[in-house]
C-alpha cells in the first residue's frame, strides 16, 4: 500500500512536470525576438510566401489558441512538420532515435562496467598507490574533451591501425556486427568523461559507507570481506550512483551533438544541429520537446529505482 502511494505521487508529479515541460517549450519558442517565419525564410523572402508560412504554422492565431492547438497535436503524437525537409517531425525523430539509443546504451554500459568496480576498488584501498592512480586517472578523464578524444581515436584506430570504422553507421538490420563496430569509438569517447565522474562518485559514496556502524559490526562478527564490501557497503552506496548515472543516461538519450557530428552518426543530436543550421524551428521545437520528455521520464525511472534500492524512500 505504501509503495502504491509512493508510485501514485511520483506518477502525478510526472504528469505535472510533463505539462510544465510542454508549456515551457512552447513559450520559449514563441518569445524569441522577431518573426519566426521571417527567421526561417530570411529577410529577402517574398511577402506572400511569408504570409503563407505564418498561416501554415498557425502564427496568425491568438497565442492561447496556438498553444491549445499545439498541445492537442502533441498529445496525439504530432510534433509538427519540418519546413525544410517537408516531413513530420515525429517521423524524423523516430528514424534517428535507434542510433542515439544504441549509442547511449553502449556508452552507459561501458560507464557502469568500468566506473563502479574502479570506484569501489579505490575506496577499499584508500590511501594506497592504486587509490591515487585511479583518482588521478579520473581527473584526467574529466579534463579530456570528448570531441578531441574522438578525433584521436579515429586517427589511432581507423587511420593508423585500421581496425574500426572512422564514422558513419550501418543499420542493425543490415549488419549487426558492423553496426556495433561503428558505435565502439563514439561510445568510448562519450563514456570517458562519464566513467571519470561516476568513478569519483562511487569512491566517495563507498568511503562514506565503509565508515558506518553496520560495517564495523559485520567485521566484528567475522563476515567475509567481499560480502561486507559488495553486499552491504556497495548496496548502500547506490543512491548517489543511480542519481548521477540517471542524469548521464538522460544526457546521452538527449543526443550527443558533438560526438555524432565528429563520427558522422545519423542520430538525434546531429539532426538537431542540422535543424538549427536550416533554421527549421518546428523541427528544433519538436526535438527540444522530445528531449525534455526523455529527461523527465528518466528522472521518473530513477525515482522508482530509489524505492527499490531503499524501501525507506517510499515512506518519505
Amino acid at each position: 500500500m505504501v509503495a502504491l502511494q509512493y508510485l501514485s505521487r511520483r506518477t502525478a508529479a510526472l504528469l505535472v512536470t510533463l505539462v510544465i515541460a510542454c508549456t515551457i517549450t512552447f513559450v520559449v519558442f514563441h518569445i524569441i525576438p522577431g518573426d519566426p517565419a521571417l527567421l526561417m525564410l530570411g529577410t529577402e523572402a517574398d511577402p506572400e510566401v511569408l504570409t503563407g508560412l505564418r498561416q501554415e504554422l498557425g502564427l496568425d492565431l491568438p497565442l492561447h489558441v496556438q498553444y491549445l492547438n499545439w498541445l492537442k497535436a502533441v498529445l496525439a503524437g504530432d510534433l509538427g512538420f519540418s519546413t525544410r525537409l517537408k516531413r513530420p517531425v515525429a517521423g524524423l525523430i523516430g528514424e534517428r532515435l535507434p542510433v542515439t539509443i544504441s549509442l547511449a546504451v553502449l556508452s552507459m554500459l561501458l560507464t557502469l562496467v568500468i566506473s563502479i568496480p574502479a570506484g569501489a576498488y579505490a575506496a577499499t584501498h584508500h590511501g594506497q598507490p592504486i587509490d591515487y592512480i585511479i583518482v588521478f586517472a579520473s581527473q584526467i578523464g574529466m579534463a579530456i574533451p570528448h570531441f578531441w578524444l574522438g578525433i584521436l581515436l579515429i586517427l589511432l584506430f581507423s587511420m593508423y591501425w585500421k581496425v574500426l570504422p572512422p564514422g558513419g553507421f550501418v543499420q542493425w538490420s543490415a549488419d549487426p556486427w558492423k553496426a556495433f563496430l561503428s558505435l565502439v569509438l563514439p561510445a568510448f569517447a562519450l563514456a570517458t568523461h562519464r566513467v571519470a565522474s561516476l568513478t569519483r562518485i562511487t569512491r566517495a559514496s563507498m568511503l562514506d559507507a565503509l565508515t558506518q556502524d553496520y560495517i564495523r559490526t559485520g567485521q566484528s562478527k567475522g563476515l567475509p570481506k567481499l560480502s561486507l564490501i559488495y553486499k552491504h557497503a556497495l548496496k548502500n552506496s547506490l543512491m548517489p550512483i543511480v542519481t548521477v548515472a540517471g542524469m548521464q543516461f538522460a544526457s546521452l538519450l538527449a543526443g550527443s551533438i558533438v560526438a555524432e557530428e565528429v563520427f558522422a552518426l545519423p542520430g538525434l543530436g546531429r539532426l538537431l544541429l542540422q535543424a538549427i543550421g536550416y533554421r527549421d524551428l518546428p523541427l528544433v521545437q519538436g526535438i527540444a520537446l522530445f528531449i525534455a520528455i526523455v529527461v523527465v521520464l528518466v528522472n521518473f525511472v530513477t525515482d522508482i529505482l530509489y524505492m527499490i534500492l531503499d524501501p525507506r524512500v517510499r515512506y518519505k
